[in-house]
Order: C-alpha cells, then structure tokens, then sequence
C-alpha cells in the first residue's frame, strides 16, 4: 500500500475535513490552505469529525492515488492544532498512528542514522 521508499513527508490536515470532497477538493485544500504542492513524493491525510474515517491523497507519476480507510471500531489519535492547519510527521509516526497510537512515541528507540560498524 503505502511504502516509506516512495514517501518523503506526511502532511495531517489538523481538526476535521469534510470527507465528501475528492481529489480535487482535497488537492486544493494542500494548495491553498496548506501552501504545499500537491504533486510533491509526500503523503496528505485528512480525517472526519468523528475520527473514525480517513482519507489519504498521493501523487504518483501521472495521476493522484486516493486511499480511503475506515475503522470498525476506534478512533484515531489525530491532532487537532488550534493554531495550524497542517501538521507533520515522520512516516513512522504516521504509522503508529494508522495503528491507534499516539503520533508521539516517547518510549519508543530513537532511529539510527549512523552506518559504522566498530
């Protein structure tokens, strides 16, 4: 589905959306409301009121993908920033947070970036 590889950035639309808009509605929320290009290798991903639905919007090569996800039971941990409109996150955390974790994992190993062996 969605491979780390092909992703760069993880944008969340903070609050609620209105999920009855599609890829043209939400391709103009990036650029518009977000001031980010639609067309960029990152994930865009808004959810509804009740926080039980999300959508998720990619571009790849020569068309948009939009990935639609419903939770059965639960609800997702989302951000609802009073101040800004998007928020980012790495893939990681948006994973945990496909999962039902908090975005914010404090016990969790920090990512290891160097590639030395002693």
């Amino acid at each position: 589905m969605l491979s780390q590889d092909l992703v760069e950035s993880v944008f969340l639309a903070a609050g609620n959306t209105d999920l009855r808009k599609s890829v043209d509605g939400l391709a103009a929320i990036v650029k518009l409301e977000f001031e980010l290009d639609p067309f960029s290798p990152a994930l865009f991903a808004f959810c509804n009121k009740g926080r039980n639905k999300m959508k998720i919007l990619r571009w790849d090569i020569n068309g948009f993908w939009l990935y639609y996800r419903r939770l059965e039971h639960g609800r997702f941990l989302w951000p609802d920033n009073g101040t800004t409109a998007v928020t980012q996150l790495t893939y990681r955390e948006f994973r945990w947070l496909l999962d039902g974790l908090s975005p914010i994992q404090k016990q969790a190993h920090k990512p290891i970036t160097a590639r030395v062996i002693l």
